[in-house]
């Protein structure tokens, strides 16, 4: 008799374990959580930013709503605490300070700026607080440590995709190169731009440089029409991008002549800035509006019935990234910074409107990317 209890009690404690390993259940995750759990995010809401910042605190938002409606965590709700960064380095790191040691937040979305996350991320890997960068995309952001993921791609994992589908398309052998010199993304960008043009064995015929708020660019654009390139590789955040491409237009570099860029150019407001001179204007993205992804369509219509318009790559990237953080909490069982990192690193095929998405090893995300060009004031898949 001793024996059979043995025996009974073994196996109810692999059971235990067994699901533990096999498959956190909602009953199992719902134990170790209620009340609030602060969650914060930092955007850049004012300043020169502001065009992908407001789409991402909109999306956080809504993102949120929805999972505290649902009961996703059981009896408890994510506390969203926002901050704006002002677009800033210093505004950045003010927020992160703010939201760790007073607000005492688990994990931090943002901030919009890959200068400002270099900045202010060592702050909260330092505290072991999770940040998961929605938005940026440049190199040197995970390496800062352990806490620090991010659901944006790389530029690496999405410029040589750009080179090669526009290489193919177009048949173009040699280009001009644009890009900002004074900005860790937009240098970031055109280092990976450099190397994939080398590696393809396109000729480059000048590479121009530009400052962050420049507003001239004719001096560039007029040495550049000189040389009659084919196409015109620019790494630029939206408001000098649109600049380049309207006094671009302006000198009479013609239509056939595209603008190439990168993650600066998927917001709608480069179409708005630059008006027509945008048309043609090419980009590598990590997602579209028509994606055939899991929850997209849902998404789309949620947020256009509730803000009034369409939302862009950033707000698609901040929405998943609450859903990918409130997941690993889910399944964690638990609001403990360290318990949801270790899930978060392990993630791998979670449905997201970003498409299938895992974490690498570096805590990178992994998804497929996709190219996009401006038609009609409105992005479409580039094909």
């Amino acid at each position: 008799m001793k024996a059979r209890s043995t025996v009974f009690f073994v196996l109810l404690a692999l059971l235990a374990v067994g699901f533990g390993v096999y498959g956190t259940t909602i009953a199992n995750a719902e134990k170790g959580l209620e009340g609030e759990i602060p969650m914060g995010a930092v955007w850049s809401l004012t300043g020169d930013a502001a065009v992908y910042g407001s789409s991402q605190k909109n999306a956080s938002i809504l993102a949120v709503d929805e999972i505290n409606k649902s009961g996703m965590l059981g009896t408890a709700k994510i506390k969203l605490i926002t901050e704006d960064d002002r677009s800033t380095k210093e505004g950045a790191i003010a927020a992160f300070d703010n939201l760790i040691k007073k607000n005492k937040v688990i994990a931090i979305l943002g901030p919009t700026l890959s200068n400002s996350a270099k900045a202010s991320n060592p702050i909260a890997q330092e505290s072991k607080v999770i940040v998961l960068g929605v938005s940026n995309t440049a190199g040197g952001i995970v390496e800062i440590g352990d806490f620090i993921f991010r659901d944006s791609l790389p530029e690496s994992a999405v410029q040589p995709n750009t080179i090669q589908m526009t290489m193919d398309k177009l048949g173009y052998k040699k280009v001009a190169v644009m890009y900002g010199d004074d900005d860790v993304f937009t240098k970031g960008g055109y280092d990976v731009f450099k190397k994939v043009l080398e590696e393809k064995g396109i000729q480059v015929l000048t590479t121009e440089t530009f400052k962050r708020k420049d507003t001239d660019f004719s001096a560039q654009l007029t040495k550049i029409k000189g040389l009659n390139p084919e196409q015109i590789i620019v790494s630029a955040l939206a408001e000098e991008a649109a600049g380049i491409m309207t006094q671009g237009r302006q000198l009479g570099i013609p239509e056939s002549v595209h603008f190439i860029g990168g993650n600066g150019f998927n917001s709608p407001k480069l179409a708005q800035l630059a008006g027509p001179f945008a048309e043609g204007a090419i980009s590598g993205a990590a997602w579209f509006i028509g994606n055939d992804t899991p929850g997209n369509k849902a998404f789309v219509e949620a947020y256009k019935a509730r803000y009034g318009s369409n939302p862009d790559q950033f707000a698609a990237q901040a929405y998943a990234g609450v859903y990918i953080l409130a997941h690993a909490i889910k399944t964690a069982g638990s609001a403990d910074s360290k318990a949801v990192r270790d899930v978060l690193a392990k993630i791998k095929d979670l449905d997201t409107v970003l498409g299938k998405f895992s974490m690498n090893e570096k805590r990178d995300p992994v998804h497929s990317p996709v190219v996009q060009i401006i038609k009609n004031g409105k992005f479409e898949l580039f094909q």
